[in-house]
């Protein structure tokens, strides 16, 4: 607890001295902080003590948050990230103090940056495998999907790391309209040797995307590769199954593979023609 929080209870100065002899309170590295009943402190010990230490306005942010969100492994050997208001002064041992502006909830009591912002914050200091490693984490365990973290870096442009997060973010969330699709999609067949598909046809009791009846070959497109409710997920693997089940070959795309991998796209499609056509 903090001195303040201490005082606000009504602990006098002589009172909180007394707990410190009887062993009630310990003293921490952080000036100020005290912890209760015994002098070890677990991580979320040390994490509201830095916090305690910096203030009632200061929050946990940065790689910290992310730690404390479980988006990012913790590195107890680093100092803790806080965020602090503009005008605070107040120093304290293994704390590294941001200043600045951001929304701040709580987790486990902890004052806490949000995991957007958390994710923002630590965007320029991971590389691609390990911010792509973060955003998965953080959807996995339902904190911020990329839809909602994409739309939270409009009118963030000048902060450190936006641009790297939003280029990997837009492959994410990439979504082509039906005309679209079939305008990206159509020169890919052709260029691995097939006919021209049946588009949004009806194959058995199931809307496709593209049909080659000749070939038994149904290609199914996901307008989001990472983000797909447990609902949705579930009815592909059903559509799928069924699809299977008839003695046909179900594929599945996502529009960002479409628009951005086309050489997988269309080496893939060649491939399961090829062995189509032998059968």
């Amino acid at each position: 607890m903090a001195h303040e929080q201490l005082c606000r209870l009504g602990l006098s100065a002589r009172a909180i001295k007394h707990r410190l002899r009887t062993g009630r309170l310990h003293r921490t590295k952080w000036r100020g902080v005290y912890a209760v009943g015994r002098p070890e402190l677990t991580r979320l010990g040390e994490w509201m003590a830095a916090v305690l230490s910096c203030g009632p306005s200061a929050a946990l942010s940065h790689r910290s948050a992310a730690a404390l969100w479980g988006i990012l492994p913790d590195d107890r050997g680093a100092p803790i990230d806080v965020l602090v208001p503009a005008a605070a002064r107040r120093r304290q041992p293994g704390v590294f103090a941001h200043r600045g502006e951001r929304k701040i909830t709580h987790r486990h009591r902890v004052p806490v940056t949000t995991p957007t912002c958390a994710l923002i914050d630590v965007a320029a200091s991971l590389d691609a495998r390990a911010l792509e490693a973060a955003v998965n984490e953080a959807d996995k365990l339902d904190l911020v999907n990329p839809e909602t973290l994409r739309s939270a870096l409009d009118g963030l442009d000048g902060r450190r790391g936006i641009g790297r997060l939003r280029k990997l973010l837009d492959r994410r969330t990439f979504t082509l309209t039906d005309s679209e699709l079939e305008r990206r999609f159509k020169p890919l067949a052709r260029a691995a040797g097939l006919p021209l598909p049946q588009t949004r046809v009806y194959v058995g009791g199931f809307r496709v995307d593209f049909f080659w009846p000749q070939l038994g070959l149904v290609v199914e497109t996901d307008g989001l590769r990472y983000h797909r409710t447990p609902a949705q997920q579930a009815r592909d693997r059903l559509r799928d199954q069924a699809h299977a089940a008839a003695g046909l070959t179900p594929l599945r795309f996502t529009h960002a593979q479409i628009a951005f991998d086309r050489g997988h796209v269309r080496g893939t499609l060649a491939a399961v023609a090829a062995r189509l056509s032998r059968c």
